[in-house]
């Protein structure tokens, strides 16, 4: 059976697992605390990140993306790319904004800052970095209003990629409770279309030990 390395607090892991979910491919998740060496672990990754997929064979593929990609190419069916030349262009771009920008601007500092350092080592975060965090996030909850306002769709008239990359991102900033969802209710009714689906979830009952997300969190009528 194949294996999927990844941990909670990994945007990439969880949108690979969702694709997983979503393309109803079964493996073995193993939980792989990133930022405790393993030197096994590298050996497969010397970049030491997660997720790393092993498939039953011994084909590993490392990079969420590039693990997307793949699974695009071998189960295409359903697809997660869209149809047209020109979707799948824009599913890309997006999927780009939110792995590169958002991640920057939002994931990175809130995430780190409230939730990693916490499971890490219990350091005190950076107040400076979180006001950031919370800033940077409104502006990016208009662009998926704006872009809602005019597709059914992240991208266009299909769930795609860019929308389980958007959500990935945001459900670890919502279990942080850094997401100001009645100032966005366009973005609101959008993840919510989104966090309802079977392949969306399981990551929705899962803890970060030791933090408790909002209550919420998990609800799936928010």
């Amino acid at each position: 059976m194949r294996r999927l390395y990844h941990h909670g607090l990994s945007p990439a892991a969880r949108k690979v697992r969702v694709a997983l979910a979503e393309k109803r491919l079964d493996y073995e998740a193993v939980i792989e605390e990133t930022w405790i060496r393993n030197e096994s672990f590298l050996a497969m990754n010397p970049e030491g990140e997660v997720p790393v997929l092993v498939e039953a064979d011994g084909l590993t593929i490392t990079d969420g993306w590039a693990i997307c990609e793949y699974l695009e190419e071998v189960y295409p069916e359903p697809s997660l790319l869209g149809g047209p030349a020109a979707m799948r262009a824009e599913v890309r771009r997006l999927v780009a904004w939110f792995d590169r920008k958002f991640n920057r601007e939002v994931t990175e500092p809130l995430v780190r800052e409230k939730l990693l350092k916490r499971v890490i080592s219990g350091g005190a975060p950076d107040s400076r970095q979180i006001r950031a965090g919370r800033a940077n996030v409104h502006t990016h909850l208009r662009y998926i209003s704006w872009l809602i306002d005019r597709r059914r769709w992240l991208a266009g008239d299909m769930l795609t990629y860019a929308d389980i990359t958007a959500a990935c991102h945001l459900s670890l900033i919502d279990y942080a409770g850094d997401v100001p969802w009645e100032d966005h209710p366009q973005a609101k009714e959008w993840y919510a279309l989104v966090k309802s689906r079977p392949s969306f979830r399981p990551l929705l009952t899962e803890t970060i030990s030791p933090i408790r997300p909002p209550r919420h969190y998990a609800d799936l009528d928010f």
